[in-house]
């Protein structure tokens, strides 16, 4: 699986960095899975919310397994962020190219509303950060009030930590429970399973992702 969390100027860190350590920690064991930290344009470093500096690996490019997608600075409309990335249309017109050629759409806290600007959570289940519910709302989505919600192709997850959730997730969509268990016990988080999942069986899977 070739999985990318895109980050941006503005963006939660932990929105980013809980997820990223998930994979890379099933990375370990999973020698098919590489996860990287990309941004959309080619750039040095980008700035989180709390002013932690990043250095994207590479970029999103035209093809990836999955897509995490963090959020930051949507709630307080500020000018770098999820808001700003959801108004500026140059990301979610991305994942929208992305999604129609087949890649897993994921999202953490606020993210879920640049995946919304993208056009892909109309009529489907979603959640995203609790202050920002009613936006989602107003984009199309069935909210559910949920830490983890599988909907198939697109993945959403509530606010912040729950990221850590939505990466043990996938590790247990794609690779087992027992796997997820362990990176969960490595890194001494107890797990959230999702309270909804409506993907039909084998949906929104990549070739690398075993039957169970």
């Amino acid at each position: 699986m070739d999985a990318a969390v895109v980050v941006f100027d503005g963006v939660d860190e932990l929105d980013a960095v809980g997820p990223y350590e998930v994979l890379a920690n099933a990375a370990t064991a999973v020698p098919e899975l590489r996860v990287e930290l990309v941004s959309l344009a080619p750039t040095v470093r980008v700035t989180g919310s709390h002013g932690l500096v990043l250095e994207p690996s590479g970029t999103l490019g035209d093809r990836r397994d999955l897509i995490v997608v963090p959020g930051g600075g949507w709630n307080d409309r500020a000018p770098a962020g999820a808001y700003a990335e959801a108004v500026r249309g140059d990301l979610p017109a991305a994942l929208a190219e992305l999604h129609l050629h087949g890649s897993v759409i994921a999202s953490v806290c606020t993210g879920a509303m640049i995946v919304a600007a993208a056009g892909l959570l109309r009529d489907r289940r979603a959640t995203t950060h609790h202050r920002a519910h009613a936006d989602l709302r107003d984009a199309g989505a069935r909210l559910v009030k949920a830490r983890v919600v599988d909907d198939g192709d697109i993945v959403t997850a509530a606010g912040v930590t729950s990221g850590i959730d939505l990466g043990l997730w996938i590790v247990e969509r794609w690779w087992g429970r027992s796997l997820a268990d362990a990176v969960a016990g490595e890194m001494e988080h107890q797990r959230v399973m999702p309270a909804a999942i409506s993907r039909a069986e084998g949906a929104g899977r990549t070739p690398s992702s075993p039957d169970r």
